[in-house]
C-alpha cells in the first residue's frame, strides 16, 4: 500500500528517539505534501549535518573552521576557559543550556544518554577513559572540580553514584548541580535563572 519512498523514509526515521513507525509515516506524508522545492530544502538541511565533526576532547558535535583541520571545538580550544573545572553532561542540549547561564567557565564531557541501570555503554566508557587520561596528562592527575550536571531523577542519582566511584581519584572536589532544578526535571528545559542557581549552589 505504501509507496516505496515512504517506506524508506519510515524505515529510517522510525529509529529516531520519540518517533515510531506511525509518527514517521505521518511525517513522511506531510513532507511529501510540501512540494519539490521545500523537500529539497529539507534534504539539503539534513545533508549539511555531514559537515559536522566530534570534538576529540569533550565529544561535542561542532563545525570545524574551514581549512583549519581542528580536532577541538571552540570551548575546548579557548585558553580563557578553566581546564581544571569539568562538567559531565549527557546531551549537547544540556551544554547549550549551561552556556546560556554565562556562569560556567570550564570544560565539558558529553557522555551521551545514560542508561537507567547505572552501567555505561562501551562508547561512554571510552569517553570516560579519555577524560581520565586528559586529567592525568594535562592536570597533574587531579582536576580542581568535576561537576555532575545530570538530570535530578532517580536514574540520575544512580548514574551519579556510579560516576563518582569512577572519578573520585581524579578530582579534588566532586559536586552535583544544586536542587534549583525540580526533582524529575531536565536540564535541557530549565530556564537560565533556575539553572544558574543550580550551578551556584552545587554541592
Amino acid at each position: 500500500m505504501l509507496p516505496e519512498p515512504i517506506k524508506k523514509f519510515v524505515a529510517v526515521f522510525s529509529r529516531l528517539p520519540s518517533i515510531g513507525p506511525r509518527q514517521a509515516t505521518r511525517l513522511a506524508f506531510l513532507i511529501a505534501s510540501f512540494g519539490k522545492t521545500k523537500i529539497k530544502e529539507i534534504a539539503d538541511a539534513v545533508n549539511s549535518l555531514d559537515s559536522l565533526t566530534t570534538c576529540a576532547r569533550c565529544f561535542r558535535t561542532f563545525t570545524p573552521s574551514a581549512g583549519a583541520g581542528r580536532s577541538l571545538c571552540s570551548i575546548c580550544s579557548d585558553p580563557t576557559r578553566e581546564a581544571s573545572l569539568i562538567a559531565i553532561i549527557e546531551k549537547e542540549t544540556d551544554l547549550l543550556s549551561l552556556e546560556k547561564t554565562k556562569q560556567f567557565h570550564g570544560w565539558y564531557l558529553v557522555l551521551g544518554d545514560l542508561r537507567k541501570t547505572g552501567e555505561l555503554e562501551p562508547e561512554q566508557k571510552l569517553r570516560l577513559q579519555s577524560l581520565k587520561k586528559f586529567i592525568e596528562k594535562s592536570l597533574g592527575g587531579k582536576a580542581e572540580e568535576i561537576i555532575f550536571a545530570i538530570n535530578p531523577t532517580v536514574y540520575g542519582d544512580i548514574n551519579s553514584a556510579f560516576l563518582k566511584k569512577e572519578l573520585v581519584d581524579y578530582a579534588k572536589k566532586i559536586t552535583r548541580l544544586g536542587r534549583g532544578i525540580p526533582t524529575g526535571g531536565e536540564i535541557e528545559f530549565a530556564d537560565e535563572n533556575t539553572l544558574g542557581q543550580a550551578l551556584e549552589h552545587r554541592n
